[in-house]
Formats: structure tokens, C-alpha cells, sequence
């Protein structure tokens, strides 16, 4: 039977840990373990911990790790996703098939077509948010090492990333395949709206090359899973 994963954001080690109050809070009230359940954490250092429930109460649960594994492997492939700014639960979506996918970084960009404008506190917010939504998508998956989440960043500061192979897509364009294994990728991605000529050059100016992924044209939250997904089978674990 499969462990429940739960990520903590705090060192972990062997021994009886007092759990932070929100993950006392989700494994107590909304999973409703009890004492004896067994569990396996991880702090994102590439470590696992196993062990049990010692006690649960209404808002506090102590675990005993009795166990240190080596976690899942990050991918050889070091993929850096800039995925345009987009609404709602379509960049939760892009986000959470990206973490699964093994990007290691994500940044969402913003562009010129962006229909979303974020400031400030509420920049922050949905930053949270989205880390929320990889750390989920690591419980999940597998993983164990959060992917990094950026803040957004306008598309001109991003195109100065270092990577060894940079691409943005683009439906007149080579497929990924006819390019050399890259060690590091980054992948721009537009918006709803898609990418403005000017921006496309803005990019080809900066070191990205033009790749497509077949003949039809992808939602701005579907491009990052084929894209992703074509990258890993071609150069990464897949």
C-alpha cells in the first residue's frame, strides 16, 4: 500500500518531530489519521523520511521518522519553463503538469498580450499559491525537491536567462528533435494571447531558437505538458 507523502517545510531528521499547525492541521481534521498511520515526508533537501503517527490530536500531531531514504532523482535535464501569465486555473494547470514533468525552475512571464496584471500584495499571494500548487504536485508525483517558482518577471528580464539550449515556440520552426541533447533548457512559452512578432525577435535576439510542436496550435496551458513532455522523452528520463 502506498505511503501518504507529505511535505514539511522545516529540516527533518530521524526521531519525533512536532508537525508545523498546517500539516498537523490537513493530516488531523481533513485526512483524519490517527496514531499508527504510516507516513513518509520529505523537507526537499532530496531525503525521505518514513515512519508513524505517535500522536494526534485536534491541532497537533508529533511524528517518529525512523527511516532516511535517498528520493527520487531529479532529471538530468535541467528545464527552466517561462510560461506566460495566464488566468486562473489555467496557470495553476501549467504549473502543475510542469512540476510533474521535472521543470526545475518556473517563471511566469509576463508579456504584452498577458490579460492578467499582478501587484504587490497580490503578486505575492498567488506566488504562495503557486508554490502551494508544486509542492502538491511533488506529494503527488513523487518528487522530492520543490521546483523553484519565480516571481513574475517581464519578458525582456527573462530573456537574459543562461541556458544551453534556449527555445520559443513557434509554429514556423524546426521540432525539437532536430536539436543537439541539451544538459539545460529554457522554454518560453506565450500567453492566451500568444507572443507579439516583436517579442518573437525580441527572443531570437537573446539567444532563442524557434521550435514547433506539430501542426496545430496549443492552449498556453497545453504547450508546457507536450513540451515538457517531448523534451524528456528526447533528452531527459522519459
Amino acid at each position: 500500500m502506498r505511503l501518504s507523502r507529505f511535505f514539511i517545510d522545516a529540516p527533518l531528521s530521524l526521531g519525533i518531530h512536532a508537525l508545523p499547525e498546517a500539516s498537523a492541521h490537513y493530516i488531523s481534521r481533513v485526512l483524519r489519521l490517527s496514531a499508527g498511520a504510516a507516513v513518509q515526508l520529505f523537507d526537499g533537501s532530496g531525503d525521505e523520511y518514513r515512519g508513524e503517527l505517535a500522536e494526534v490530536g485536534k491541532k497537533h500531531v508529533n511524528v517518529e521518522l525512523r527511516e532516511q531514504l535517498r528520493g527520487l532523482p531529479e532529471p538530468m535535464l535541467r528545464i527552466h519553463l517561462g510560461q506566460g501569465l495566464s488566468r486562473g486555473e489555467r496557470m495553476d494547470w501549467a504549473i502543475q503538469k510542469a512540476t510533474e514533468l521535472g521543470a526545475t525552475e518556473i517563471t511566469p512571464v509576463v508579456s504584452e498580450r498577458c490579460e492578467v496584471r499582478l501587484k504587490d500584495e497580490r503578486a505575492d499571494k498567488r506566488l504562495v499559491h503557486w508554490r502551494q500548487i508544486a509542492i502538491s504536485a511533488c506529494e503527488q508525483c513523487g518528487r522530492s525537491i520543490i521546483p523553484i517558482i519565480h516571481p513574475p518577471t517581464p519578458l525582456y528580464e527573462w530573456l537574459a536567462i543562461d541556458a544551453e539550449l534556449k527555445l520559443v515556440l513557434h509554429p514556423v520552426a524546426e521540432p525539437l528533435s532536430a536539436h543537439q541533447p541539451p544538459a539545460t533548457l529554457a522554454f518560453l512559452i506565450g500567453p492566451e494571447g500568444g507572443l507579439t512578432d516583436a517579442e518573437v525577435e525580441q527572443a531570437r535576439l537573446s539567444g532563442f531558437r524557434p521550435a514547433r510542436l506539430g501542426p496545430r496550435v496549443l492552449r498556453t496551458e497545453t504547450a508546457p505538458v507536450v513540451a515538457l513532455s517531448l523534451a524528456q522523452q528526447l533528452w531527459g528520463d522519459f
